[in-house]
Order: C-alpha cells, then sequence, then structure tokens
C-alpha cells in the first residue's frame, strides 16, 4: 500500500470549539481531491500546548494528532511537516474554511511544477475600520506577491530545500516562508502559484473582538517587522486567547 500523496497541516492552541465548524471544510476538501485523483491524503493537527479539548476534539474526526509544547507558529508548522508521509504539503488553520475546489487546484498546481503556492484569504469582519485594514492587506499581499499562512502549499521537496518555516520568528514566519519559497522556484525556474481565483475564509475573531486600533497596532507593516524574534514582544498576540 502506497502512502499518503498530501498532507495538510492544522497547528491548533485551544481549538476545541472551532475545529467542529471549520475542520470538516477541510475534510471535504480532501475527500473531493481523493476522488479526482485516486489518491489518500492524510490531516495532522498539531496541538500545540492546549490547555481544552483540542487533541480529542480533533481525534473525534478520525485525523491524526501530533504535540508540540513548544508555542511558536512556525516549530508548530514544522512539527507537522516532519511527521507528514505525504509528498505534497497542505498548511492551513484550526479557524479557516477552505472552498471545496482548494486541495484539488493546490495539488493540481504542484503537479504542473509549482515548488508551492498559496490561497488568499477572505475576511469578512464586521466593524468599518477592520474591514479597511483587511483591504489594505490584500492590496499589499497582490502588489508584493506575498502570502499568509492561513493557506500555504508546497512540495515536501521544496519545503525540505528552503528549511520550513523559521522558528525564531514569532510573527510574519509565514511571509518570510514564502519569500523563500519564491525564491527557490524562481531558482529552480518552478515558480510559486498563487490562486487567486479562489479565496480561504478565516475567523474574523479577533477584528471582531479587539479593537480596530489594538488591530492596526498589531497589523501594519512597521510592526509586523518589529523584533520578531521576541517572545516577550509577540506574547500578547501567543497569551490572548480570543473565542
Amino acid at each position: 500500500m502506497t502512502g499518503p500523496g498530501l498532507t495538510v497541516v492544522i497547528p491548533a492552541h485551544n481549538e476545541a470549539t472551532y475545529l467542529p465548524r471549520y475542520l470538516p471544510t477541510i475534510l471535504a476538501s480532501l475527500e473531493q481531491w481523493q476522488k479526482a485523483s485516486g489518491e489518500q491524503g492524510e490531516v495532522i493537527v498539531v496541538d500545540n500546548a492546549s490547555t481544552d479539548a483540542t487533541a480529542d476534539m480533533a481525534a473525534s474526526f478520525g485525523v491524526h494528532v501530533i504535540s508540540e509544547t513548544v508555542r511558536n507558529i512556525g516549530r508548530v508548522r514544522n512539527s507537522g511537516a516532519a511527521a507528514a508521509h505525504g509528498q505534497r504539503l497542505f498548511f492551513t488553520d484550526a479557524d479557516v474554511a477552505l472552498p471545496m475546489e482548494a486541495i484539488t487546484a493546490a495539488a493540481a498546481a504542484m503537479d504542473a511544477g509549482a515548488v508551492g503556492g498559496a490561497i488568499p484569504p477572505l475576511y469578512t469582519p464586521k466593524r468599518l475600520g477592520a474591514r479597511l485594514l483587511c483591504a489594505y492587506w490584500d492590496h499589499y499581499r497582490t502588489r508584493h506577491g506575498s502570502a499568509q499562512g492561513v493557506a500555504q502549499f508546497a512540495t515536501a521537496a521544496a519545503f525540505g530545500e528552503v528549511g520550513g518555516y523559521r522558528d525564531d520568528l514569532f510573527m510574519s514566519e509565514d511571509v518570510d516562508f514564502f519569500t523563500r519559497l519564491t525564491a527557490h522556484g524562481r531558482a529552480t525556474a518552478a515558480p510559486v502559484a498563487i490562486l487567486d481565483d479562489l479565496r480561504v475564509r478565516p475567523s474574523t475573531r479577533r477584528y471582531d473582538q479587539w479593537s480596530s486600533l489594538r488591530m492596526l497596532w498589531w497589523q501594519n507593516p512597521v510592526t509586523a517587522r518589529l523584533r520578531l524574534n521576541s517572545p516577550r514582544m509577540w506574547r500578547h498576540w501567543y497569551e490572548t486567547t480570543v473565542r
């Protein structure tokens, strides 16, 4: 029996409430790809020092659950990749809804020669200030060719070549990874693929529960580059659980 052809990696810290809402969309997208390709996939949820029933909830959906106790998102994603058996890797978050076509399209892009890529997010927060901030980042992404970690994918070979996510960064590790993946693609004549015809839908819980000024402080081009390797600087982002 051959191993899985694709692995979905999902970091999860205290996501017992959100997993039942979002994990089914990931499983449905994976199932559609399995039916179309005839291959098998796997889902790995990386329980990141949760204090709730995240691990049990994830296991109840029949996915593989591993543990990573260090609170660093790059390290968590790398732990999932290290446990993966698939030759294609798809990274998303526990509070992200995937469109049905997401995994099929990502796998097709890699099969066509891309080293990886991303699916842009569509955020729909309640407040105008938050919507404007999201619109700015969408414009920034389009202009600079960057991509968020809410839905990034890469071949396992390319992921290894670029060294995965940096675990010395506590923010912007996804942008850093995609920059290095893009450079690797150019060097090997295998460009990244940003699937602009699709959108994933992340939760807007921070935007809806934090003030627009607070979000602007944490999510602007200056702060997003400020002391990225300082756990103290970014402790509020990690320690403040928004539900």
